[in-house]
């Protein structure tokens, strides 16, 4: 286990690749390579590996001489369309820029891959060819929820790669989600709740109380606190770092809170150009809504991870612009610096290694 920590701390040095899927978002590869322009003049070091179709991405590289200099191209056929059912796309995907941004990583050329396409598909190809890592049943999918914390956000996992999770599952989610707060978040003693339909003990299904069991046992050896079972309203509370819970609860919380803060939004625009004293008056607060606008923005959180794979993958969101684009690749190179792939798969062996003692000693002081 102190071997685990030292791994922890210490980044490579080499010079970062990243994969870049420039088909399937909903601004086409315009977007992407803007994004990819933005990313880059912030790590001058990062080369690209870039997949898509290569007439329509040397058009765009034409115009960023320095960015195309960094760039490699790989010419690929045929997309993933967000209407495409993983199934199919297993079946008769190899030949698309997702399965091939996915294979470069596979295949050591890169260090961690970028897509804006379908998320079941992209899940489903990263599960087949990087394989899950030793000791994961049920990969996550880690997501951003902006929050009161002083870094503006808290982390939430699992946000749908699988609906089902057990109480071994959800521990081995706490213990990924701490090592990505770790090494994407900069967060050295993260704080773990479990996500539950209210904050005492006697609350929840059984699985999660077992859960909770399970990751008050590991939270030292893993290096995070954990604060207990967490309700609704501590997603954006500053109580905890990182809320974990099954798929299905955490898709469906994801998709509430992207549909109120749109509500919100909209709400606002009407509240403040509905009469002309609304209109002056949102000329005293234009400063103000830009801060709220800017904490809220989506754009500038962009990217779910995959956690629990052999190889480090971010989603960027389907309908994400050039500025959502890169806020995707910045994680995505962080995250590959950190060698945060390699740590993962450590502190998930650790962490299941003093469970496993934890609950021997139970059993046996119990006999």
């Amino acid at each position: 286990m102190g071997d685990a920590h030292n791994r922890d701390s210490a980044p490579h040095t080499e010079n970062t690749v990243i994969s870049v899927d420039a088909m399937g978002g909903d601004f086409g590869v315009p977007a992407v390579i803007e994004g990819m322009a933005k990313a880059s003049r912030l790590n001058p070091e990062v080369q690209f590996i870039v997949h898509g179709d290569a007439d329509e991405i040397d058009k765009c590289l034409k115009r960023k001489p320095d960015l195309k200099a960094r760039v490699r191209v790989v010419a690929t056929t045929d997309v993933v369309r967000m209407e495409d059912k993983p199934s199919s796309v297993l079946r008769g995907g190899r030949k698309t820029s997702m399965w091939a941004t996915i294979d470069t990583v596979r295949e050591g050329e890169a260090h961690a891959a970028v897509s804006c396409g379908n998320t079941g598909a992209l899940m489903a190809i990263s599960m087949i060819r990087l394989r899950k890592a030793p000791g994961v049943n049920r990969p996550a999918i880690a997501i951003l929820w902006p929050s009161a914390n002083p870094g503006g956000h808290n982390i939430m996992l699992d946000a749908g790669a699988d609906i089902r999770a057990d109480a071994q599952d959800l521990l081995k989610y706490a213990i990924m989600g701490a090592s990505y707060a770790r090494n994407g978040m900069n967060l050295r003693h993260p704080r773990v709740g479990l996500l539950n339909v209210g904050v005492e003990e006697h609350k929840g299904r059984a699985e999660l109380h077992e859960a909770a069991e399970l990751i008050a046992t590991v939270a030292e050896v893993s290096d995070f606190e954990y604060v207990g079972f967490v309700e609704g309203s501590d997603l954006v509370s500053d109580r905890v770092d990182i809320i974990v819970t099954d798929g299905f609860t955490g898709n469906i919380a994801l998709k509430t809170g992207e549909g109120t803060a749109k509500h919100v939004r909209n709400v606002a625009e009407a509240v403040f150009t509905r009469h002309i004293g609304a209109k002056i008056a949102a000329l005293f607060a234009t400063m103000s809504l830009r801060r709220l606008s800017r904490q809220i923005d989506p754009r500038r959180v962009n990217g779910g991870v995959f956690l629990g794979l052999n190889g480090t993958v971010v989603k960027s969101h389907g309908g994400a612009d050039a500025v959502g684009i890169a806020a995707a690749i910045q994680l995505a190179i962080q995250l590959a610096r950190q060698n945060f792939a390699e740590k993962l798969t450590s502190r998930v062996a650790s962490g299941l290694q003093a469970s496993k003692d934890a609950l021997s000693t139970r059993d046996g002081n119990q006999a």
